[in-house]
């Protein structure tokens, strides 16, 4: 099953990366029609390029400076006719979905060895994990982030109105996001009632990290560990389960959705425990966070879960309360 996704990705990606090239080739020859010396100076470069690489090759340093400065000219001269015609960035590449990969799907990494784009990566989390998490990935963001939602109204007990706080938390998600790769930044709790936000935050920064080429995995609480103990039970004869379990543990982001809704036992505890535990060790000095959203208060999850558990969550994540009124209902009955 595994293998067969991937095979059907390897085939999009191929597909994408062809149109991305041939509309790259249309647009330059429309490019070169219009500015012929775009193209005169394309062919010098090609043709410089060459003849300084001949010249290195049989060991010959004569004239290597004059083909330097050759170079530079023309580059320079490439850039003035660039900038004072306005010409778009897309008639100079080729507008590939993933610049990183330049929609292959695999990259080089530190040595000359091949590793997967991360790209690739969330595409195979996403059709085989996340499921129906996809949707709401994608159509979540910051921009249709919407405070006026929010009542102004300062509530008893608090002292602030659920706008502002709601302001605050975008706030700080937005701080998370911009020091992500910081191995000291917390991971993030947000406590609160159905209704109040928390997946749609969660989502919102899915989405952002997702664009810096990070891989998120998506689950509920309840799915999530009821997974893990029936793969592990079937000794991940499946090469997907066993995966499930290795992008559990090592995703950039792990986004843990209604924790306190799962029935939970000694088995489930000692797996939370491990993936918990063994996210904040960020293994391979890599940086793995982790977003945990429940209805359950502080105290309610040290007296539901093991301490360590507790100790875990209460040391190494910034907590945010979500207040105010249900926007689901609020949103129907302003449709």
């Amino acid at each position: 099953m595994y293998n067969d996704i991937l095979a059907s990705l390897l085939s999009d990606y191929e597909q994408k990366k062809r149109k991305a090239e041939l509309d790259f080739e249309y647009k330059k020859n429309l490019l070169y029609k219009k500015y012929p010396r775009l193209k005169e100076i394309e062919d010098e470069l090609n043709s410089v390029a060459i003849s300084e690489t001949k010249k290195i090759l049989l060991g010959s340093t004569s004239s290597l400076k004059n083909l330097h400065e050759k170079l530079e000219e023309l580059r320079k001269e490439k850039n003035t006719l660039i900038q004072e015609n306005n010409i778009p960035k897309e008639f100079l590449q080729p507008s590939y979905e993933c610049n990183l990969c330049k929609d292959t799907g695999y990259i080089k990494s530190g040595t000359s060895a091949t590793v997967m784009c991360s790209c690739l990566k969330q595409k195979l989390i996403d059709i085989s994990y996340n499921k129906s998490n996809i949707s709401n990935l994608k159509k979540e963001n910051f921009q249709k982030f919407n405070e006026n939602l929010f009542s102004e109204n300062i509530l008893e007990n608090f002292q602030i109105s659920p706008r502002q706080n709601i302001i605050n938390i975008k706030e700080k998600c937005i701080d998370f996001i911009n020091n992500f790769d910081n191995l000291d930044t917390h991971n993030l709790l947000f406590i609160g009632n159905t209704g109040l936000g928390k997946t749609f935050m969660s989502n919102c920064i899915a989405n952002e990290l997702i664009k810096r080429g990070k891989t998120v995995f998506y689950q509920t609480s309840p799915v999530l560990l009821e997974t893990i103990i029936d793969n592990k039970f079937n000794r991940y004869k499946d090469i997907s389960k066993d995966n499930f379990y290795k992008n559990v543990l090592e995703s950039d982001l792990l986004i843990i959705d209604d924790l306190g809704t799962e029935c939970l036992n000694s088995m489930k505890l000692s797996e939370l425990f491990t993936i918990l535990n063994t996210r904040l060790l960020n293994l391979n000095n890599k940086s793995t966070k982790t977003i945990i959203s429940t209805n359950l208060d502080i105290d309610n999850i040290f007296n539901n879960y093991e301490e360590r558990i507790g100790s875990r969550i209460a040391g190494f994540y910034d907590i945010y309360y979500f207040f105010g009124d249900d926007l689901r209902i609020k949103q129907r009955s302003m449709c």
